[in-house]
């Protein structure tokens, strides 16, 4: 456990430090959902860090064999995850597959790219959760397709209630590097946030939809 914190707090800084997670209370994004937030991810930037790609790359993965030593495909959820995903499987030396949103429109249709033989043990890599619609969509495209889905990895969760019950709800095993409560900490830590604003990134997380229409 505490390996894990160690963790936690490293991913939550090397994201602060390249930017990859922004926060502003005062003048807050708009995701692609419409909602209004204090804070916006985006993990595709580690892939550009050499240093914290192969930090999260091995947090990953050891996280993988840790909790799933009998996991037989890794799935990257597109498209945020596949970069991801190819890594981990690259690192445990196992067969990677994608998963897309939807199905092709064209083509074959595909909704899962890559082969899974039915019944393979597979561990979903997402490179963040929120509602956890999104991932758990790629959770249920792969057990239909005749998969055992063991789980779900992820680099960072908003920790948003809706997306804990959907998890639940779904009775998907989440395991996340490292998540809000510990990035808010770590940013007032290190100085990226201001201590007076605490209290409204907390508010927000508790209540996203109703924080947003203040």
């Amino acid at each position: 456990m505490e390996n894990h914190i160690k963790v936690a707090e490293t991913t939550a800084s090397n994201l602060l430090k390249i930017g990859a997670v922004k926060l502003n209370a005062s003048e807050p994004f708009t995701w692609a959902s419409g909602l209004k937030s204090p804070i916006y991810c985006d993990n595709r930037r580690i892939l550009s860090y050499p240093e914290v790609r192969a930090f999260v790359k091995k947090a990953l993965s050891e996280r993988v064999k840790e909790i799933y030593p009998e996991v037989e495909v890794i799935a990257g959820v597109a498209t945020g995850a596949i970069a991801h995903g190819v890594l981990v499987a690259e690192e445990l030396e196992l067969p990677f597959v994608y998963v897309r949103s939807k199905g092709k429109e064209h083509g074959l249709g595909n909704q899962i790219e890559g082969v899974v033989p039915e019944g393979k043990k597979v561990v979903v890599v997402e490179d963040l959760v929120s509602t956890g619609k999104s991932s758990l969509a790629a959770v249920d495209a792969l057990i239909d397709s005749g998969s055992t889905v063991l789980g779900m990895v992820a680099i960072f969760t908003y920790e948003l209630n809706q997306g804990q019950r959907n998890m639940q709800l779904a009775k998907c095993k989440l395991d996340t590097l490292t998540n809000y409560s510990i990035l808010i900490k770590q940013a007032i830590h290190e100085g990226f946030l201001h201590h007076s604003n605490k209290e409204t990134l907390e508010r927000w997380r508790e209540n996203p939809e109703q924080w947003g229409s203040r």
